[in-house]
């Protein structure tokens, strides 16, 4: 078992952040955490409703409240996959670089394109051409997944308990440099 802060999975729709965050909490012995499931849990919603009910801006609201609960909660030592906009907000950002180990899962447009294609759990692309609508996303949202990231990882055509296994991999060098130069 590797001793390590929160980590908290950071990417865009599609890249595959509770499925690999499932595999490593359950590899690390920690609990596992889906920030959009905490939040359709305190909503009593899911989140295309409060998307429609209160805009993207209510459902940023909501996702700050719960990052910042979560990270400032006794529930340390978690896993977290995050939804693909988190790091829109500023206050999310530093949120983000000040309290946990941050793992940027990388997907190209047509990674995402390809694993989102059958979703219908996903507001932002029910309007519109998804192709440029993931590539406009990704233009915006990939130099903040990597301001924030402590550790990138390629996701692209990788089974995700390979993607995990390279998580678990990159965590252990990153910590063991960390206590090296400490």
């Amino acid at each position: 078992m590797i001793k390590a802060p929160n980590i908290i999975l950071v990417g865009p729709m599609g890249a595959g952040k509770t499925t690999i965050g499932r595999l490593i909490s359950q590899s690390m012995g920690k609990e596992f955490y889906d920030l959009d499931k905490v939040i359709e849990d305190n909503a009593g919603a899911d989140i295309p409703w409060i998307f429609e009910r209160e805009g993207e801006e209510g459902f940023r609201r909501r996702e700050t409240h719960a990052l910042s609960a979560i990270v400032q909660s006794d529930t340390g030592d978690c896993v977290f996959a995050t939804g693909g906009g988190i790091v829109m907000r500023e206050e999310n950002r530093d949120i983000l670089r000040d309290n946990a180990l941050v793992v940027y899962l990388y997907a190209s447009v047509a990674q995402q394109l390809y694993r989102t294609s059958k979703s219908n759990h996903r507001p932002l692309l029910q309007t519109g051409d998804p192709k440029a609508i993931l590539k406009k996303l990704f233009e915006v949202r990939d130099p903040l997944y990597r301001e924030v990231a402590t550790l990138i990882i390629e996701t692209d055509a990788r089974h995700p308990r390979s993607v995990a296994n390279r998580v678990l991999d990159a965590i252990r060098r990153h910590l063991k440099m960390e206590t090296t130069v400490s």
